[in-house]
């Protein structure tokens, strides 16, 4: 796993890889540009209270509860902008690792974006949900961790074994590593939670999956 994952970080000197960093960076800042105008547009156009400094309260409160939900959303955010362009990451990665793969069938974009959607709106809910354990400090880290780090390897791995498998058997595959498959996801997790590295976080966890991936089936050996 650990391996796994400093291959990923090496992936990030591959030209084509940086771009799609940039790419998904810039989509993400635009969702966030649009849902903080929207916000602070309407918390300064609605009036609340008939006093001033209710008023003011409610618009400290709400910037604060948009910030919070920002800071929650973003592994998901990044994530659906990255899995659209999934093929292309793991390409670059079997391309410099494996050379000897034959090319992999791929994912339809319209499938792509249906599955991009999907996982988007499962991380939504699920941190939403979690919101309420904000007011139990002691246990909000595990319980953070431990569902986004189930969804980040779920939905990564599959996307990136369905690739070269069936759906069932990439399932089952899954199925049989889902110790080593929750752990990657966790720090995966962790690294969307840190400034500046959850910028590239998904292209690792994506680049991490593939050498996993590749690990658990075939005969393909890291170049």
């Amino acid at each position: 796993m650990i391996k796994a994952i400093l291959k990923g970080v090496e992936q990030l000197g591959d030209k084509r890889t940086r771009g799609l960093v940039w790419l998904s960076l810039g989509l993400a800042l635009l969702v966030f540009i649009v849902l903080w105008s929207s916000v602070g547009f309407l918390l300064t156009q609605t009036k609340f209270f008939e006093l001033v400094y209710l008023d003011w309260a409610v618009d400290i409160l709400g910037g604060l509860a948009t910030l919070i939900l920002t800071w929650l959303l973003f592994p998901g955010i990044m994530s659906a902008f990255v899995g659209l362009f999934l093929d292309k990451v793991a390409d670059a990665v079997e391309a410099r690792h494996y050379p000897g793969l034959p090319p992999a069938d791929g994912l339809p974009v319209g499938e792509s974006i249906i599955e991009a959607l999907k996982f988007l709106g499962v991380m939504v809910v699920c941190n939403l949900l979690m919101l309420p354990f904000l007011f139990v400090p002691p246990v909000f880290p595990f319980v953070f961790y431990v569902v986004n780090g189930y969804l980040l390897s779920r939905e990564y791995f599959d996307l990136v074994a369905v690739r070269r498998l069936p759906p069932s058997e990439a399932r089952r595959l899954r199925k049989r590593n889902a110790g080593v498959l929750l752990v990657t996801g966790a720090a995966l997790a962790f690294m969307l939670t840190v400034p500046f590295l959850n910028l590239v976080a998904p292209v690792i966890g994506t680049a991490a999956m593939v050498h996993l991936f590749q690990k658990w089936t075939g005969p393909g050996r890291a170049a």
